[in-house]
């Protein structure tokens, strides 16, 4: 007796898979056949690598659960990539597979599951891409004020020490020792008058001196009157 033979032919490209590209059948059951079977006799005869029965179950869901995995994602070709990689794995761990559920539900959850962890990972995806992107950001940043700062130091204490003696002295003693111009008088034997003339007079000098680190040493100084 003649045998048979039909090729997957009628699916869009999209729907191919792994296992049915370029194969051939020996020739389908009936629907009405197939449809008397029962799930424990289905998922028997994919387990004994019967690719006719699993064709037929990759016909009867595969819409439906394009559809529904699509409501979950979104996404037509994700839902699609999944219910393909849900039938694969069932086609390449049938010997091994157990199914405790009806063959229906078992294929629903395992797209519903697979929806979920993608969208799971997707997550975790976009939330590493912001954080790589401000820790950039951020690194950037600080590198560039790091810098600023040391070359302002630098730039500071020379142009402090090019103040005149007396204006220096003073100056030194208001913002790095802390004193009030009261206790800076009394120290120096000065008015406090003279002790905020010289002060004005430093600082004059200074916001000559240090133009292009004015922002920076109103910030790390808090010299608000510089």
């Amino acid at each position: 007796m003649e045998v048979s033979t039909v090729v997957i032919g009628n699916l869009s490209q999209k729907q191919t898979t792994r296992w049915e590209q370029n194969r051939t059948f020996a020739i389908k059951p009936t629907q009405q056949q197939f449809v008397q079977l029962s799930d424990t006799q289905i998922l028997a005869a994919i387990g004994q690598g019967d690719e006719r029965i699993f064709e037929q179950v990759f016909r009867k869901y595969y819409a439906g659960l394009c559809t529904y995995g699509r409501g979950i994602l979104r996404d037509a070709e994700e839902a699609e990539e999944i219910v393909q990689n849900v039938f694969v794995t069932i086609w390449e761990k049938r010997e091994i597979l157990e199914i405790t559920q009806s063959l229906q539900s078992y294929l629903y959850r395992a797209v519903h599951n697979h929806c979920l962890n993608r969208i799971k990972h997707q997550k975790v995806r976009d939330e590493h891409q912001q954080y790589a992107q401000h820790y950039q950001e951020v690194s950037y940043e600080s590198v560039s004020e790091v810098v600023n700062k040391n070359e302002l130091e630098q730039q500071l204490s020379k142009s402090i020490e090019k103040l005149p003696e007396q204006c220096r002295i003073i100056f030194k003693m208001s913002r790095f020792e802390e004193l009030r111009y009261q206790e800076i008088a009394d120290k120096m034997g000065l008015s406090v008058k003279t002790i905020e003339n010289q002060i004005g007079k430093a600082l004059k000098i200074l916001r000559i001196e240090l133009a292009d680190y004015l922002p920076i040493l109103l910030l790390s100084l808090g010299l608000q009157n510089f």
